[in-house]
């Protein structure tokens, strides 16, 4: 398999930051509101729910409304969008661009707010929000972590985190942030109310993705450094150091917790397998077969099933997270990067930039239906994300 360019690895980074940092919300509060998802009370907000997906080289944002499934009118961004991340509310979705522009979208709306001009040096790299969601930490390429009040749409003094920060992670008290330095080894904390730089702390080669568990004990990193890479590494949060790396397989591409935080699910793209890792025990389960070149998982929010898009084989397959018995692969368009779900747990979605197309499947029956067409990344960086459920706002 071509390997990705870096940025289609940021942006992919992004929203697996912005997946991890909503658990992180939700697990801040209690067991009850884990157990809440799924149930009746989200189907009143499926109305509201989008789907996001970013044209860079038409500079633009293409909104569909889950309802329907018909795109609305793209939004213009400007220069390569590449991250998707949404406050907690879902009110407002904050978009990147390789050329430094923080763009805020009123998602009632679908309107464009006035960019956030980091400068053209400062490609972004990641994106995520305080559980409060008054702050979002935008990650550069130049090593810098910039804050952005969300009252204000105005930035504040860099923070310098490390080398190349891919993935940004918030813990769910909202006090301190993560950052996965991908080529500088090393995953940088700092304070989220100060800026305050905390020591670097080596977690493997090439650390990639970065979540962290609800109950904001552990992070868990991706190593991937460019095809060497071969396992994930837990960091201690109440000690800040890192633990016994663990072997899952050659190229990791994507990490994904349980909604409970017991499993993480690692997409290993190298071996065309799915390794479930219990997160007490630190032990790597049997790998699970799936389709050719695994990139991209998400979960339904009752934890009962992980769905991965598999690059090469372009399919989605189910995996049933009680047995970790995958299901029948789901044929969808060409190349798959991208999947998210919606928040009822109904609906999941698959991202093919090649194709131009956008893939919904729902999960009871694992059944495709119409395909979505939008205007096509070719095989350029791209983003999808899925706006959250609005009872996730902790304001």
């Amino acid at each position: 398999m071509k390997r990705m360019t870096s940025p289609v690895r940021r942006a992919l980074a992004a929203v697996t930051a912005c997946a991890a940092a909503g658990l992180a919300a939700v697990g801040a509060g209690s067991s009850g509101a884990v157990a809440a998802v799924g149930t009746p009370a989200w189907g009143r907000h499926t109305g509201h729910v989008t789907v996001y997906v970013a044209d860079p080289l038409g500079g633009r944002v293409t909104p569909i409304p889950v309802a329907t499934n018909q795109p609305a009118k793209p939004i213009p961004i400007g220069s390569f969008p590449l991250v998707i991340a949404f406050t907690p509310d879902g009110k407002r979705a904050y978009v990147g661009s390789a050329a430094g522009l923080v763009t805020p979208i009123r998602t009632a709306t679908n309107t464009a707010l006035k960019p956030v001009n980091l400068g053209n040096a400062n490609g972004i790299d990641s994106i995520a929000f305080t559980p409060d969601g008054k702050t979002a930490f935008v990650g550069t390429e130049i090593g810098t972590v910039v804050p952005i009040r969300v009252a204000t749409n105005k930035a504040g003094r860099p923070i310098h985190a490390g080398d190349n920060p891919f993935s940004i992670a918030i813990t769910p008290d909202g006090k301190t942030a993560y950052v996965a330095n991908f080529t500088g080894n090393t995953v940088t904390p700092f304070r989220t109310a100060t800026g305050t730089v905390l020591k670097p702390i080596r977690a493997g080669l090439g650390p990639a993705k970065i979540v962290i568990t609800p109950d904001g004990k552990t992070a868990w990193v991706e190593n991937n450094n460019e095809s060497v890479g071969t396992t994930v590494t837990p960091i201690n949060l109440r000690t800040n150091t890192a633990g016994r790396s663990i072997t899952v397989g050659l190229d990791p591409e994507d990490i994904i917790l349980t909604p409970n935080g017991r499993t993480l699910y690692v997409a290993v793209t190298g071996s065309d397998v799915v390794v479930p890792v219990n997160t007490a025990t630190r032990k790597a389960g049997p790998a699970i077969p799936v389709g050719t070149a695994p990139i991209a998982l998400a979960i339904t929010p009752d934890g009962k099933t992980a769905f991965v898009a598999s690059f090469l084989s372009s399919t989605v397959t189910p995996i049933n997270t009680a047995t970790n018995k995958a299901g029948k692969p789901i044929r969808v368009a060409p190349n798959p990067r991208w999947i998210a779900i919606t928040p009822d747990g109904r609906t999941v979605y698959a991202y093919s930039p090649a194709a131009g197309t956008v893939t919904p499947i729902r999960t009871a029956t694992n059944t495709v239906l119409k395909p979505i067409k939008v205007p096509t990344a070719g095989e350029n960086p791209s983003a999808m994300a899925i706006t959250p459920a609005p009872r996730c706002s902790r304001r």
